[in-house]
C-alpha cells in the first residue's frame, strides 16, 4: 500500500473543489484532487447544474419551435421530439465539460486520485478504487465533499417513478403527470424542462409561497408567469405517503388538514439538498458538525482539526456552485500566505426557468428585518424596447438602495436573460455603487440592461419611460 505525499490534498472535484486544487497548483503547491466519480466535475457538471441548463436551453428552443414563432411571421409544422438525441446531447456538453477539466488537471501538475476518500487520521487519507487501495498524506486537507438530494422520509425515491433530480435528467420518455414535491429553483427548473416537452406538471409546495429564498414580490410574479405556461400549484401543502400503481404513483396530500390524493406517472422530490460527508470519516477525527450536519469552519475555512479545511455545500451558507468556486480560491490563496477573500453579501441566486429570476443583496423582507430603510426602483420589460422586439416583456427589474446614502442593497430581476443581467448589479455593489451611479452610466440600446438603468433612475423617481 503505497503512500504518496503533497502540499494540499482536496476531496472532490466540484466547482470548489477543483478550483481550489487549479489555483493552490498555480500557487506553487502539490496537489491532489480525489473523486470518487469516474469523471471529474463533481455533481454540478454531472448531474446538476451543467446537465440541467443544457435540458433547459434544449427544451425551450422546442417550445418555441413547436409553438412561440409565428408571433415573428415563422409558421412551422411537423415539429417533434427527438428526446433521445436531446438527452445525448445534453451528456455530450457533459462529457465536454469533464474532459476539459481533465485537461486543466493535466496542465496544472494535479494529480487525480480515483476512489472514495476516507481519513485514516487527520492528514492522512486512504483511498478505495474497487478493490485497490492507496494512502496519501498531506500537510493540508480540503474537504469539497459537496452536497446531495433531501429524501423526504414519506416519499422514498426508487429511481423509477419517485425519482431525484438526478434520475429527472435521464428519464426516457416524457411522463404524461408529472409531479414535483418542492417549490424550490430545482424542482421549478426541471419542472419547466418536462412542462415544455409535453407533461402536465403540478408542484406541490409545503409553505405559502414558491423560492421562498428569493424577494416575496418577485417570486409571486414568477409563479404567475409558470402558471400561464401551464405548471399548476398546491401551496400551503405536504405530501405525507406515496403508494405504487399499476402504471404510476398515488400520493397522498394534506393542505392545511384537509386531505387529498393525486396520481401521477412520475413524482420528483425536490424538497433541497443536504451536505454529503457520509463516510469520510471526518467525525472520527475530531472534525465538528453543526445541528443540520454541516462543517463548521472559522473565517480561514479551518476545521475543528488542524489542518484540515471544508468549502462549499458542505459547509454553511447558500448551496451554489459560484459561491463554492470563491470559497476555493480564497481557501487556496490564504494557505499561500495571500490575502483570500469571499463577499457573501453579494452572491448572486438565479432559478434558471423562462422567465430567469436572478437576485443580488436584500429583498424587502431582509431589509425590513434589519430596520433598514430602502428606496426602491422598478422598471418592467414592457417598458424596455429590447424585449419588446423579442417579445420576451414578462416580469421586472426591481432595485433597492439605502434611503439614506443611495447605495444599492439589493437587485431583483425577472425576465429574460436575468441570469446575465444580474452580474451588471454584482459588480456595482461590489464597487459601493449607488442608484446614482448605475442611473448616470451609459447603456446600449436597444439592450437588456436597460431596464437596471430605468430602475436606477426610478429608485430617484425620474424614470423616463415609465
Amino acid at each position: 500500500m503505497a503512500t504518496e505525499a503533497y502540499d494540499l490534498v482536496v476531496i472532490g472535484s466540484g466547482p470548489g473543489g477543483y478550483v481550489a486544487a487549479i489555483r493552490a497548483a498555480q500557487l506553487g503547491m502539490r496537489v491532489a484532487c480525489i473523486e470518487k466519480r469516474p469523471t471529474l466535475g463533481g455533481t454540478c457538471l454531472n448531474v446538476g447544474c451543467i446537465p440541467s441548463k443544457a435540458l433547459l436551453d434544449s427544451s425551450e428552443l422546442y417550445h418555441q419551435a413547436a409553438a412561440g414563432l409565428a408571433v415573428h411571421g415563422i409558421t412551422t409544422t411537423g415539429v417533434t421530439l427527438d428526446l433521445p438525441a436531446m438527452m445525448a446531447r445534453k451528456d455530450k456538453v457533459v462529457k465536454l465539460g469533464s474532459s476539459g477539466l481533465g485537461s486543466l488537471f493535466k496542465k496544472n501538475k494535479i494529480d487525480w486520485v480515483r476512489g472514495a476518500a476516507r481519513f485514516a487520521e487527520a492528514r492522512r487519507i486512504v483511498v478505495r478504487d474497487g478493490e485497490s487501495e492507496q494512502t496519501i498524506t498531506g500537510s493540508r486537507v480540503l474537504i469539497a465533499t459537496g452536497s446531495e438530494p433531501s429524501p423526504l422520509a414519506s416519499l422514498p425515491c426508487d429511481g423509477e417513478r419517485i425519482i431525484s433530480s438526478t434520475e429527472a435528467l435521464g428519464l426516457s420518455q416524457v411522463p404524461r403527470r408529472l409531479l414535483v414535491i418542492g417549490g424550490g429553483a430545482i424542482g421549478l427548473e426541471l419542472g419547466s424542462v418536462w412542462l415544455r416537452l409535453g407533461a402536465q406538471v403540478t408542484v406541490i409546495e409545503f409553505l405559502d409561497r414558491i423560492v421562498p429564498m428569493m424577494d416575496r414580490q418577485m417570486g409571486g410574479q414568477l409563479q404567475k408567469a409558470l402558471q400561464k405556461q401551464g405548471m399548476t400549484f398546491q401551496l400551503q401543502t405536504a405530501a405525507t405517503g406515496a403508494v405504487r400503481t399499476a402504471d404510476g404513483v398515488k400520493v397522498m396530500l394534506d393542505a392545511k388538514g384537509k386531505a387529498s390524493e393525486v396520481e401521477a406517472d412520475v413524482v420528483l422530490v425536490a424538497v433541497g439538498r443536504q451536505p454529503h460527508s457520509a463516510g469520510l470519516g471526518a467525525r472520527e477525527i475530531g472534525v465538528r458538525f453543526d445541528e443540520r450536519g454541516r462543517i463548521v469552519v472559522n473565517e480561514r475555512f479551518e476545521t475543528s482539526v488542524a489542518g484540515v479545511f471544508a468549502i462549499g455545500d458542505v459547509i454553511p451558507g447558500p448551496m451554489l456552485a459560484h459561491k463554492a468556486e470563491e470559497e476555493g480560491m480564497a481557501v487556496a490563496e490564504m494557505m499561500a500566505g495571500h490575502a483570500g477573500h469571499v463577499s457573501y453579501g453579494t452572491i448572486p441566486n438565479v432559478v434558471y426557468t423562462w422567465p430567469e429570476l436572478a437576485s443580488v443583496g436584500l429583498s424587502e423582507e431582509d431589509a425590513a428585518q434589519q430596520g433598514l430603510q430602502v428606496a426602491i426602483g422598478s422598471c418592467p420589460f414592457q417598458a424596455n424596447a429590447r424585449a419588446r422586439c423579442l417579445g420576451e416583456t414578462t416580469g421586472s427589474v426591481k432595485m433597492l438602495a439605502d434611503a439614506r446614502t443611495d447605495r444599492i442593497v439589493g437587485v431583483h430581476i425577472l425576465g429574460p436573460r436575468a441570469s446575465d443581467l444580474i452580474a451588471e448589479a454584482v459588480v456595482a455593489m461590489e464597487f459601493g455603487a449607488s442608484a446614482e451611479d448605475i442611473a448616470r452610466s451609459a447603456h446600449a440600446h436597444p439592450t437588456l440592461p436597460e431596464a437596471l438603468k430605468e430602475a436606477a433612475l426610478a429608485v430617484v423617481k425620474r424614470a423616463i419611460h415609465l
